[in-house]
């Protein structure tokens, strides 16, 4: 027996496809083609077979046409003379009397993708347009719009454009959603399909007869219609109403943001339409599907922007589940920081508290990050939990606490003592460069009230050859010039060593000129030196700590209601770590269309904007890895960079446009390479 994969098998098959014997076995026949597509499907390389298969699909057999079909789309474009074969076949088809095989010839005839049938296409898909049987007009409409992402450049008959407005009235709903649909693409120079007052409440008034995939759509087309009057206006939102209680979840989001985009200027109606809105995304945010809990969560995040009592009293329906993926995790802790009053903080606090131990640093960093928020507010519950849990000793634990602590205590300074109870007896050894340059932080602050700050510095500054980051380092000079202010004669020593060390023998600039800036400004005096450091504004410790923060305006976010955005917006305030789970990789995979340079600009300017709160901060949480990574699961490949420890940090991309791939949207000539540079620089 030949091989699977061999050419021995591909020249089997030939020989079986021409046996006369076996084509007049329709069986056999049928059998041998079904070789072929299992191989096709396995990856051999059967395009040797196309002349045999293209004798094929002349046959009354529709389940035999299929086969054929499949495979000759599959590799029109490697034999594009072969395929003009096949097109009398094809439109010899397009008249059969069985509307299925007229559908089947339509549809295959726009699947060959080659630019020199179009003309050969163009009268079928004219007839198709017209025919009887409603599945034929379905293929049809959905070929002109192939035919226009095959030739961008070619302008669609306006009798044919004509034709499409008038099949909007076709009784068949899966035609009039086809045809808004190629409208859409074939107009989308123009702005899209012309909604006008007939068009929007005859597409209104058919709505309940279109499955989910047509009303989300013909809901979104019906964002561009603006009612003509207030009496108007509330007929709409009438017809809409019920919808916004569907239980599925696509048709209440585009309904929603058809609400929100309707009444923008009505806001008690807007405010309505989320109540309602409610118990739908309650029920997808605990969905089974991951992708669904997580977009509904991301989506409630933005709702609770302008009714932070929204989802007050299902607070417990975001606690978190133990199988569940940190990245929901995560963003089910930010939903409860959000929803925290008087009434539940301490059910919420405890909660919370179980989490900081969780196995997966990313959620236990976010819990301790939360309860922090929520310290803000109720001071004596978190300040406890998070002092307690620097008894744990565990490194991520500790280091997530102390930066929790240094951001704490930066908006209220009243909780300084609390903290400064907590570090009185430190000992422990932070590996943790996050956690080392917060712990210098708070050293330096509060080194006054500290009595082992002194010995703590010395420790760090015992070991700065062997340190590795120039936050630290940088953090570490500012906290020995902070605590020589106040405790000169047990510092002066070690901070003379620093001084020496960082001017002398270090390498990074950044340290070294920070350096150079403390040590001439030491020659002008002390009091010089404490009017640069320790004159900044302080807060009033009389004042309490800000409550809550004032809600945004519902028309902030309508317009990106559901739409990609929360979800990278979730990603980003998650910290975006790909590690976390496929799903994230799957929803950034969305984005790996083919390139163009417009493509190529959005796609870093996202970029910029989810880790430009991690790389452009004192204590970077995103690494140039990680960048990196990110960057290439959306094809944008990495071509020289800068050691990672070094400042300002630098990258080098690449991308490469394909002609074949971008068909209708790009004008880029093929292979073009297109660069960008990626710039990182530190905040001192």
């Amino acid at each position: 027996m030949p091989y699977l994969g061999g050419e021995e098998t591909v020249r089997e098959l030939r020989r079986a496809l021409s046996n006369p014997h076996i084509q007049t076995d329709h069986l056999r026949y049928r059998n041998t083609i079904h070789r072929v597509i299992r191989l096709m499907s396995q990856g051999v390389d059967v395009s040797g077979l196309f002349s045999e298969m293209v004798k094929a699909c002349a046959t009354g057999d529709i389940v035999q046409k299929k086969l054929v079909y499949v495979f000759l789309c599959s590799y029109a474009s490697v034999n594009p003379e072969l395929s003009l074969l096949v097109i009398n076949t094809l439109r010899k088809d397009c008249s059969d009397p069985n509307p299925m095989v007229r559908s089947l010839a339509l549809r295959n005839m726009c699947n060959l993708r080659l630019p020199g049938l179009c003309e050969y296409v163009e009268q079928p898909l004219t007839a198709g347009l017209k025919d009887k049987a409603a599945c034929v007009r379905r293929v049809a409409v959905l070929g002109w719009a192939k035919i226009h992402a095959l030739l961008p450049n070619t302008e669609i008959d306006a009798a044919v454009v004509n034709e499409l407005y008038g099949l909007l009235r076709d009784p068949d709903p899966v035609v009039m959603v086809n045809c808004l649909r190629a409208l859409e693409e074939i107009l989308e120079e123009e702005g899209g399909v012309a909604i006008n007052k007939p068009i929007a409440h005859h597409l209104l008034n058919r709505l309940k007869e279109c499955d989910v995939w047509g009303q989300s759509e013909v809901l979104s087309v019906l964002q561009r219609y603006r009612p003509r009057s207030e009496d108007e206006l509330f007929d709409i939102l009438s017809l809409l109403d019920p919808a916004l209680l569907s239980h599925h979840v696509p048709i209440m989001a585009a309904t929603l943001r058809l609400f929100l985009s309707l009444c923008s200027m009505l806001p008690a109606v807007c405010v309505s339409a989320l109540e309602r809105a409610r118990g739908p995304l309650l029920a997808a945010a605990g969905s089974s599907s991951r992708e669904l809990r997580y977009a509904a969560l991301c989506h409630i995040q933005l709702l609770l922007r302008s009714e932070p009592g929204l989802m007050g009293e299902h607070y417990k329906r975001f606690y978190c589940g133990y199988a569940e993926p940190p990245y929901i995790k995560q963003s089910k802790i930010q939903v409860l920081v959000e929803l925290v009053n008087d009434d539940n903080v301490a059910v919420v606090l405890d909660e919370l508290k179980g989490y900081c131990t969780d196995v997966n640093t990313e959620t236990s960093q976010a819990a301790i990050n939360a309860i922090g928020s929520i310290g803000r507010s109720y001071d004596d519950r978190c300040l406890g939990i998070l002092t307690g849990l620097l008894e744990l000793k565990q490194e991520h634990i500790t280091s997530a606490v102390l930066q929790t602590l240094r951001d704490l205590v930066w908006v209220s300074p009243q909780y300084g003592d609390a903290v400064c109870s907590a570090l009185e007896k430190w000992e422990d050894q932070l590996q943790d460069t996050q956690g080392r340059g917060a712990l210098l932080w708070l050293l330096g602050v509060y080194g006054d009230r500290l009595s082992g700050a002194p010995y703590i510095l010395e420790d760090f500054i015992d070991g700065v050859r062997s340190e590795v980051s120039a936050e630290v380092k940088t953090e570490l000079l500012t906290a020995t010039l902070r605590v020589f202010l106040s405790r000169p004669a047990e510092t002066q020593d070690m901070m003379g060593r620093l001084l020496q060390h960082c001017i002398e023998e270090e390498l990074d600039m950044c340290v070294r000129d920070q350096a150079l800036l403390y040590y001439r400004l030491l020659h002008c005096g002390i009091e010089d030196v404490r009017r640069v450091l320790q004159c900044g504004r302080r807060s009033d410790l009389s004042l309490g700590p800000l409550i809550g923060r004032p809600p945004e305006p519902i028309s902030q976010w309508a317009s990106i209601f559901n739409t990609l955005e929360p979800l990278m917006l979730g990603a980003s305030s998650n910290g975006f770590q790909f590690g976390n789970g496929p799903e994230l990789e799957k929803a950034l995979n969305m984005l790996s269309f083919p390139c163009t340079r417009v493509w190529f600009l959005k796609t870093l300017c996202l970029f910029v904007v989810i880790f430009q709160a991690y790389v452009m901060c004192p204590v970077p949480r995103c690494s140039p890895e990680s960048l990196q990574v990110a960057l290439q699961l959306v094809n944008i490949q990495t071509l020289a960079f800068t050691a990672p420890n070094k400042l300002p940090w630098k990258m080098y991309l690449y991308t490469h446009s394909s002609h074949t791939l971008t068909p209708h949207s790009s004008t880029t000539p093929p292979n073009t390479l297109i660069l960008a540079e990626v710039l990182q620089f530190t905040m001192l």
